[in-house]
């Protein structure tokens, strides 16, 4: 985790805390008050007011993936929405069982903060069935005995002092070091690739000097002698020699310390990975759970094989593939994978199987395959639905080979299942891997071979430190193209070049390439006023009837780009462009040379789009622009999923305004101008069904789209949300920050 996010997650973390104190209070206060008995209206006020609390602690627990709250949470509520029903009666036991569980949730909200040992598990599931049978009705056992506290707090509690041995084996075999602090320490050892790139430029410099000193003493000396004067040329040539001496001992000297700068950076980078190179087990050993219950969800039967899992990669590489891989499962048991009758029929054995394996290309880069023995991927459809999508017309579609068909699959909207669900059907999934995927330096692919299966490959770099990188001029500037996308260097005739349908190509490998002019891809010409020439001037005869081309590959896609020099291949230290420019088209960061000069180092998929759509890159532009501009209402009860889902929207570049409940919501949006509402459904005063049938009810707020998130997700709740006119309905269960702002950008 970067220290943005620990620092975000931290923050959360500590909002939690103190929303989660107060919700236990006011359960706390609810219960003693209520064991009063009140008068009716007074009971039935208070059951709603724990309920509620119940509720929100619940919801806010989830948020933060504190599960042990939330499960006992659960069964709480349940029993507080029975009460209102009136389907159960309060009695001294439940009273018992109510204040039993409020402790058990105490004590493990004093255990995140670090004032007490967290409660012991066992405890926590009979507390659970206890309170799962009185919300069916059951009487509590009277008596039953509570979760037990810690015997001793923290202040009276003594330990003896371990034993000498004890303390040496401690300290010999691992010493804990939060992440926090060895990111920096990362940090500043991928800094030093710097000075060592410095220092071998260093050296070239100064060889540079000395053959210049050598061929001024061979032509001082052959220009002096000519003129028959001896005794000047001479002690001239002596003062040249003795500096040229200088030289050369300096010289001698600045190598050797280059070369142990070099040798102690790389073993110090080293070693520094290697702290946080992490066993891809880390990341998979929970998938083979997640494809059970995932499979048993649509009916079918799989199971997850995994292999290659030893293998150690940068821990930021691993947090970044997560959602790819999860992706990537969900695809083979919605898409591939079939029912046991349909698998039977094509005489398959009724589980399926898929397979996850790791193998370390070389030292630099991790092969990750995913492969499923389902019914493979249907073209057909695949162009069906790329057609209706509008990416391509119905006579290119039936143009397109095997292989351009299958990179449709990545393109974002394009999906061959017939339903809209949480699992699948918004065509996003594939295109979400593409993404991070290439985020990372890496490839995807895919290849289906009939029924027999479907198989993705990531290529991907073991770690994030460097990157090698094939470095360009182009109208006068300088770039790094990553060695990863760039098949092919060559130099092409101009009379290879030809123009079909307006768009210039080469022939390679027997395939038509589209070739784009770098510099009018990125815009160089364009503010320079006039085109400039395909290569330098100063070139001439053979050299200038060739231009050099590089041949870029991404998500399955190839295409030609024209570069005025390829100058060469460096390895150097990806540096981004600050949270001022997070996004900004056809770049992806940016590189210090060994020459110490800058060079913007060019995202491949970005350029692809740029030139299949001249001219669009300001336009492009404006858009995200706009979108960084929309303004968002957020409507949540609960403070830590509002803080929550602000931060998600503010990091997407919105504006994000807060409201408590519906009623401030409607407020808000009545007094002022917002683009679009995001509203939780289980909120006081006013809730998210009746502030979205009241934004839809007023005449000039009709149109402003609403997009619930809420837990509720019952059929019913569903069809409600629908009636009363909200855009999206999203449930807290299967919450995807990446699906809330897709909808968000769609419905913008």
């Amino acid at each position: 985790m970067n220290p943005k996010d620990a620092e975000f997650l931290k923050r959360i973390q500590a909002a939690f805390r103190v929303e989660a104190q107060e919700h236990v209070r006011t359960i706390s206060a609810g219960l003693i008050e209520l064991e009063k008995t009140p008068e009716p209206a007074r009971g039935a006020e208070l059951i709603e007011t724990v309920f509620r609390a119940t509720h929100s602690l619940k919801g806010a627990a989830r948020s933060v993936d504190q599960r042990d709250i939330e499960a006992v949470c659960q069964p709480l509520e349940s029993i507080f929405a029975a009460l209102k029903r009136e389907n159960i009666v309060l009695s001294p036991a439940l009273y018992d069982l109510f204040h039993q569980a409020v402790d058990y949730i105490a004590q493990l909200v004093s255990a995140l903060q670090g004032q007490a040992p967290p409660p012991e598990a066992a405890g926590r599931q009979e507390l659970i069935e206890r309170l799962g049978q009185a919300a069916l009705g059951a009487a509590p056992a009277s008596g039953s005995p509570a979760p037990a506290p810690p015997a001793q707090t923290p202040g009276e509690q003594t330990l003896a002092p371990p034993a000498p041995a004890e303390i040496s084996q401690t300290l010999g075999e691992s010493v804990r070091i939060p992440t926090a602090k060895l990111d920096p320490l990362l940090l500043q050892a991928e800094e030093m690739i710097l000075f060592k790139m410095a220092a071998s430029q260093r050296v070239v410099d100064l060889r540079g000097i000395l053959d210049s000193l050598a061929a001024w003493k061979e032509e001082l000396g052959r220009r002096r002698g000519g003129e028959g004067d001896q005794a000047g040329p001479l002690d001239g040539q002596g003062r040249l020699s003795d500096l040229q001496h200088q030289m050369e001992g300096l010289s001698s000297s600045l190598a050797e310390d280059q070369r142990a700068i070099r040798r102690m950076v790389d073993e110090h980078l080293a070693a520094m990975k290697s702290i946080l190179m992490l066993p891809v087990s880390v990341l998979v050993d929970s998938l083979p759970r997640f494809v059970r219950n995932l499979s048993r969800e649509q009916g079918k039967e799989a199971e997850l094989i995994l292999s290659g899992t030893e293998i150690e990669i940068d821990k930021r590489i691993l947090e970044e593939l997560k959602d790819p891989l999860i992706h990537l499962i969900r695809n083979c048991i919605d898409h591939g994978l079939q029912k046991p009758a349909g698998r039977k029929r094509q005489k398959k054995a009724p589980r399926g199987s898929i397979r996850l394996s790791f193998a370390a290309k070389d030292s630099r880069q991790v092969e990750v395959v995913i492969s499923d023995d389902g019914e493979g991927i249907d073209l057909e459809r695949v162009r069906a639905a790329a057609v209706n999508k509008g990416l391509v017309s119905v006579e290119a579609a039936a143009k397109l080979s095997p292989r351009q068909t299958l990179a449709l699959i990545f393109q974002s909207g394009v999906s061959t299942s017939p339903i809209i669900t949480d699992l699948s059907g918004r065509g996003l999934g594939l295109a979400i891997v593409r993404e991070k995927v290439e985020k990372l330096g890496g490839v995807v692919s895919v290849d289906a071979s009939g029924h027999e299966g479907t198989t993705f490959r990531l290529l991907l770099p073991m770690t994030l430190a460097t990157f090698r990188g094939v470095l360009v001029r182009a109208d006068e500037h300088l770039f790094l193209l990553p060695t990863v996308n760039v098949q092919r260097a060559l130099r092409v005739s101009r009379q290879a070049i030809k123009t079909v349908e307006n768009q210039q190509t080469i022939t390679l490998d027997g395939e038509v390439i589209s070739l784009v002019r770098l510099g009018d891809c990125l815009g160089l010409s364009a503010r320079s006023g006039a085109l400039r020439p395909a290569i330098a001037p100063a070139a001439h005869g053979a050299a200038a009837s060739q231009v050099p081309v590089l041949v870029l590959a991404s998500a399955g896609r190839r295409m030609a780009f024209q570069v005025d020099e390829v100058l060469d291949e460096q390895q150097v230290l990806l540096k981004g462009l600050g949270r001022q420019l997070s996004r900004v088209r056809n770049i992806a960061g940016a590189a210090v040379l060994s020459t110490g000069r800058v060079a913007p180092v060019l995202k491949v998929p970005d350029l692809m789009a740029s030139a299949l759509r001249p001219g669009a890159g300001a336009a492009a532009a404006a858009e995200s622009e706009a979108a960084k501009t929309g303004r968002v209402l957020v409507a949540e009860d609960s403070i830590t999923a509002r803080t929550l889902i602000k931060n998600i929207l503010e990091t997407a570049g919105y504006q994000v305004a807060t409201a408590v409940d519906g009623m401030d919501a409607f407020a808000q949006v009545r007094s002022g101008e917002f683009d679009l509402v995001v509203s939780d459904v289980d909120m006081p005063r006013m809730n998210g069904f009746e502030l979205t049938a009241k934004i839809r009810g007023d005449r000039k707020l009709g149109e402003l789209p609403v997009v619930l998130v809420t837990a509720l997700e019952s059929r019913e709740d569903r069809e409600r949300g629908i009636e009363v006119g909200a855009d999206a309905y999203i449930v807290k269960s299967s919450f995807d920050q990446s699906n809330l702002l897709d909808v968000i950008r769609k419905l913008l």
